[in-house]
């Protein structure tokens, strides 16, 4: 009778922590707009060395989020599996709003990727724009090739690790 009642006993302690365990992970995970679809991620440094490929697909990506818009949340940053490349993820302004604790954190984000070549008076723009807040001198003859500028337009994300 005792092993019955500690068989018992046992499986109500297991359960009670399995209860905690999912109740910690969905706790930790935030979705942001229509959260994520998709199953397979996409390595942004594949779409980076074939981006006609992937322009105008609906992807899944998968990395630390590394910067977040200032003004009103509208976009963040998140790294590559190669180092040193960056992918923004983009929404219009409004629709969803990334707090900038989620700098640091693991995201999963869904949506359209898209590839652009700008034109050489565009380049030289933001290249100015990018010298001016750095404080430097620019001279706009010194830009001589196009900028490209890579994106996903934003449908969901999903925060998987936060920050501890």
């Amino acid at each position: 009778m005792r092993w019955l009642m500690l068989v018992a006993l046992l499986f109500v302690l297991v359960g009670c922590g399995s209860d905690k365990a999912e109740e910690t992970t969905v706790e930790a995970a935030k979705t942001f707009g229509d959260g994520i679809t998709l199953t397979e991620v996409t390595p942004i440094s594949e779409m980076f060395a074939d981006p006609e490929k992937f322009d105008g697909q609906t992807v899944l990506v998968e990395g630390a989020a590394v910067a977040v818009c200032e003004h009103r949340g509208c976009w963040f940053s998140i790294a590559s599996d190669v180092e040193g490349e960056t992918l923004r993820f983009k929404v219009e302004d409004g629709v969803m709003v990334f707090p900038p604790d989620i700098v640091g954190g693991i995201m999963r984000a869904e949506g359209v990727f898209t590839y652009n070549t700008l034109d050489l008076e565009t380049t030289r723009k933001i290249c100015a724009k990018n010298a001016e807040d750095a404080g430097e001198e620019f001279d706009p003859e010194s830009v001589t090739e196009c900028m490209t500028y890579n994106q996903i337009s934003g449908s969901g994300a999903i925060l998987l690790k936060a920050v501890e």
